[in-house]
């Protein structure tokens, strides 16, 4: 079986292939949030741990099961802690995953440490991170087995002897996966665990890892102090976005000692960008997941560590209310996500899912605020304080998130007015030929923003003009001052993303100077030729995958890319086509110069009879076309949808609802008339 189409859910993924994203329910709204547990508060543990979200590190993500996860690794993590700052930031445990034990058990029915692994067994690695003033943690399974294939010896029936052996070691973690159960009933499984570390008398925070398969939010508070809510985590942006789509709902069940967990951080890893990994943190940290680091600090770029050690979100995380945010608004890809903070404040995120920068707006009032004259509004990116008389606003860039904390603040007037930049669109460039775009700058305060500036930047070679004023001596608050810009790429420009920042300069009243950007981008685009134009022979705009890269001519195969196979559906193959698996959206410039499109769209063979999912065609943010549900054992299913007059044509894949396991989706034979 392809690993991509396994239904598994697997905690420590042994199977490397599998869409991690798996279960995906459909984007909740603000109805998706209004459940509660009642009026009496969830029993939890009485041990006083994790009063507030883990912080810490895992291995899996980056190491899996390769020779480089050793002691010499384990303990230069422990070394960067403190190196980096990670230690300062909030970062405590230094945790290992499966493969550090051998395959069987000694003759006395112990856990063995991997001699090569761990050449000074467990405890001596455990005592070099305590000396660091760190914790340190440690994995299994609740089954006869761990999930690694090669079969690592798991805790059934073996929970006393292991919890006296993890605490003989000084282990303070315990991550207890859900592999080879033999079908022991969950609540059984993890109760047994439970009871056999409290017998050791070592405090040892309790990590369930059943994939949310039997809704520990409900059962689990007094069981375990965290638990996770869903499948693995890939390093994909549709697998973070799922993910935090499954987790956004349980808000009512997390608090001190109880978090829902929705798996380990992928920042750094290298397969979202900046800014998504940004995104990335700030979902966990409104949703007081736990914030353990996946990637190998040895290798982390600077920017790596700038995301990951950021206080101010971090403290965001870690508010001792210890609330999980909840959904406020979420239409059309623009969320906004408000947290309730331990002092009063409110957290709020504007989080933009969409592939092009989103104005996103609430007020004080809808956060639940008090009624005031002014409120400090801090960027916790930015690290900077601004105020508004109300209006929480920003033009959030494309995968983006602001994230504020607001508060009421007498002195709300000490602080520059706060100013919201934005653009109309990302526009598209042919090289050599003008484009038009337009710039806002919002005063969203009670004082003027003085002598503004207002810049748009654009590489070297371009020529950018301003056709309407871009300065103004004062701009009172509430006022905009909107300007028209023409832009031209040079003749002969590559095609592809160029970065087109806006910048807001000016003054407070009391002096202070304010630089407001927004990172936006520009695309050089080249029209399709005339007559038949393949899908596959065209540049893309964007391209998103729910698991694997987008393939041109063929299927998507496993998780890299050129590993797929021929397209077919149903018995019919497709010389030429796209490759793609739900949830999944590529974007085409067609410049107004093509009249329809078509295709031949299905399951690929290869998930055989299962997998589902429903085709679109979007033409300049209209619907023009869609399937319905298609599933594995259906035949190719005919597509045509007019795009006369269209700038730019989306392909959109969606999940048919059971899930994104085995939905290998094709567009096969897909062409523009032009």
């Amino acid at each position: 079986m392809v690993g991509a189409l396994s239904a598994a859910l697997l905690c420590t993924a042994g199977v490397t292939a599998l869409p991690a994203a798996a279960r995906t329910p459909d984007t909740p709204g603000p109805a998706d949030t209004a459940h509660t547990t009642g009026t009496t508060p969830a029993p939890r543990l009485p041990d006083g741990l994790a009063k507030t979200p883990p912080m810490g590190f895992n291995n899996w993500n980056s190491t899996h099961c390769r020779a480089e996860f050793n002691e010499e690794m384990v303990k230069g993590i422990a070394d960067l802690f403190i190196a980096k700052g990670l230690k300062d930031a909030g970062y405590q445990y230094v945790n290992l995953d499966d493969c550090w034990a051998l395959p069987t058990r000694d003759g006395n029915g112990k856990l063995v440490p991997d001699p090569q692994r761990f050449p000074n067994g467990i405890k001596a690695v455990a005592d070099y991170v305590h000396s660091k003033g760190l914790k340190f943690g440690i994995y299994t399974s609740a089954g006869i087995k761990t999930c690694n294939p090669a079969g690592f010896p798991g805790g059934l029936g073996h929970e006393k002897s292991d919890a006296q052996q993890f605490a003989d070691w000084g282990v303070d973690y315990l991550k207890y996966d859900n592999c080879n159960n033999l079908g022991v009933d969950a609540k059984q499984r993890y109760r047994t665990m439970r009871d056999a570390l409290k017998a050791t008398g070592r405090p040892i925070v309790y990590s369930i890892c059943e994939w949310g398969e039997n809704k520990p939010w409900e059962w689990a508070s007094d069981v375990g102090h965290l638990w996770r809510t869903t499948g693995d985590i890939s390093d994909s942006w549709s697998s973070m976005l799922a993910i935090a789509k499954q987790n956004l709902p349980l808000a009512p069940y997390a608090g001190p000692g109880r978090w829902n967990d929705p798996d380990m951080l992928e920042v750094g890893n290298g397969g979202m960008t900046d800014t998504e990994y940004r995104s990335h943190f700030s979902l966990w940290s409104m949703m007081a997941a736990p914030l353990l680091i996946g990637s190998d600090l040895r290798k982390a770029t600077p920017e790596t560590f700038e995301i990951l050690s950021n206080k101010d979100v971090i403290a965001i995380d870690q508010d001792a209310l210890g609330k999980q945010a909840t959904v406020l608004k979420s239409e059309s890809g623009r969320w906004t996500l408000v947290r309730q903070l331990a002092n009063g404040d409110r957290a709020v995120a504007l989080f933009n899912e969409t592939g092009q920068p989103q104005q996103i707006s609430t007020t004080a009032k809808d956060v639940g605020l008090p009624q005031a004259d002014g409120y400090r509004l801090r960027d916790l990116w930015q690290h900077r304080d601004t105020h508004t008389t109300g209006t929480i606003s920003a033009t959030v860039p494309a995968h983006g998130t602001t994230v504020y904390r607001v508060s009421a603040d007498r002195r709300w007037a000490d602080y520059p007015p706060a100013v919201e930049t934005g653009t109309d669109r990302t526009p598209l460039v042919e090289a050599g030929t003008p484009a038009d775009l337009r710039s806002t700058v919002r005063n969203l305060g009670g004082t003027p923003a003085k002598n503004l500036a207002v810049t748009l930047k654009a590489p070297q070679g371009w020529q950018i003009k301003a056709t309407s004023p871009a300065t103004a001596r004062a701009l009172p608050g509430g006022r905009t001052l909107t300007t028209s810009w023409r832009i031209t790429a040079p003749a002969g420009a590559a095609p592809g993303t160029y970065d087109l920042p806006l910048t807001a300069d000016y003054r407070s009243p009391r002096g202070e100077r304010v630089t407001a950007a927004l990172p936006g981008t520009a695309h050089v685009v080249v029209p399709p030729p005339s007559g038949t134009a393949y899908a596959a022979e065209l540049p893309w705009l964007t391209a998103a995958n729910g698991w694997g890269p987008v393939e041109k001519n063929t299927s998507v195969g496993e998780s890299a890319s050129g590993d797929g196979g021929p397209i077919t559906i149903g018995g019919t193959g497709f010389a030429r086509g796209l490759g793609v698996h739900a949830a999944s959206e590529v974007s085409f410039y067609t410049g107004g110069r093509c009249s329809t499109f078509s295709a031949q769209v299905g399951i690929d063979d290869e998930s055989g009879d299962k997998g589902s999912a429903g085709f679109e065609v979007w033409a300049d943010g209209r619907r023009v076309a869609g399937t319905g549900t298609l599933t594995g054992a259906d035949a190719a299913k005919a597509v045509s949808a007019s795009v006369a007059g269209a700038q730019t044509v989306r392909l959109v894949v969606t999940d048919g609802g059971d899930g994104i396991d085995y939905d290998h989706a094709d567009w096969g034979d897909a062409k523009f008339s032009c």
